[in-house]
């Protein structure tokens, strides 16, 4: 008997282990149901006219939570030290799948843009090559504790990170790839480069930033529609003046939900890349600044697990998928409030994507196992 409730007690410790942070995963699933609650406002209009089933969109985000809930209940109980022993092989799989969206009949091409692939169910590769990165690259800095400040010995991050960078942009992704590349200084500065290898890295970037605008007449366009959307209100400026309108007429408290008028068809992608303006304009400036301040409290006890974490690997770890949530989250509403050029990435939790909500809960599972791992 002592010997069964001592296997029990194994299986559910990472749960339930003493001092243990459980709050970024309360508020992660907070976040996945209000995205229901969202999606199913957002979309129903849409999804009703276009396949006559109004819970079409919802439905099938519920499938991804409930999928995503079980992912994160396994990688909860998983121990750390897996990831150490399979963490380069994780970034390998991930290079695979992300070289998959290129093979005819596998990957799948959506407005102009491959970024997803079929393999019995359809996912998005660069949703899991955000945190197989994450995880390779804690890898390697929790291998190399003892020369971590010294440049060379972070290059090989910066390889990984920049090899990734640049599949994701040929499908093309320029808004993960930028997410992604953030999460590299992340990573370089958790290592221990120094801040000014940082900002040498920071210039070369930069300008390549501005070299890929320039070549692609479609993201010239965008810049452009950024510094005055309204010199195109119907062409590239036309989603941004939608986003702003939404913003605009939500008011203080907004016009309750399920009321917003631009989801119908005026603001596109309003459940998925846009949907903190349909927030806004449903739930009004206090109930964005509230969504808003989930997040932070959630960013913050990530940061706060990384510093307490019992091992470097444990602090890289748990460091780089906060990272992630935080940067993708702040290009998102720095998005659809105009703060930078439009470009399409989701909300973590809340907007519409099963591989993204999976991916997600699956790291903070994650973030909760490196919590537990501290007694």
């Amino acid at each position: 008997m002592e010997k069964k409730n001592s296997l029990k007690w194994k299986i559910l410790q990472p749960f339930f282990a003493k001092n243990t942070d459980y709050l970024p995963a309360i508020l992660a699933f907070i976040l996945s149901v209000f995205g229901l609650v969202m999606i199913w406002s957002a979309s129903k209009y849409t999804a009703g006219k276009e396949v006559g089933d109004a819970f079409y969109f919802v439905r099938k985000q519920a499938f991804g939570l409930l999928f995503g809930a079980i992912v994160y209940l396994l990688t909860a109980k998983l121990n750390v030290q897996a990831f150490i022993r399979t963490g380069y092989l994780i970034w390998g799989i991930s290079v695979i799948l992300l070289l998959l969206v290129f093979v005819p009949g596998i990957g799948v091409e959506t407005l102009g843009a491959k970024r997803w692939i079929r393999l019995g169910v359809q996912f998005q590769p660069s949703e899991i090559a955000k945190f197989a990165f994450v995880i390779a690259a804690s890898v390697y800095l929790h291998k190399r504790e003892s020369r971590v400040f010294q440049f060379r010995v972070l290059l090989p991050v910066l390889i990984m990170g920049l090899a990734t960078c640049a599949l994701v942009l040929a499908e093309p992704n320029m808004s993960v790839t930028v997410c992604i590349a953030a999460v590299m200084i992340v990573m370089l500065f958790l290592g221990g480069m120094q801040v000014k290898h940082l900002l040498l890295l920071a210039l070369p970037m930069l300008v390549g930033c501005a070299v890929l605008i320039a070549v692609e007449p479609y993201r010239f366009k965008r810049l452009m529609a950024f510094i005055d959307p309204f010199a195109s209100p119907k062409a590239e400026g036309y989603q941004l003046i939608q986003s702003l309108y939404a913003l605009g007429s939500g008011g203080w408290f907004g016009v309750g939900i399920g009321n917003s008028r631009q989801k119908y068809e005026f603001l596109p992608f309003s459940e998925s890349d846009f949907i903190f303006s349909v927030i806004g304009e449903e739930l009004g400036f206090v109930g964005a600044v509230a969504v808003i301040a989930l997040y932070i409290l959630l960013i913050c006890r990530g940061f706060r697990i990384a510093r307490t974490a019992k091992n470097r690997f444990g602090c890289y770890l748990a460091g780089g998928i906060t990272a992630v949530i935080a940067i993708q989250t702040l290009i998102n509403i720095a998005v659809v409030t105009g703060s930078i050029p439009p470009t399409g990435i989701p909300l973590p939790f809340v907007s519409y994507g099963g591989s993204s909500l999976v991916v997600f809960l699956g790291g903070i599972g994650i973030l909760q196992r490196v919590s537990s791992d501290r007694n």
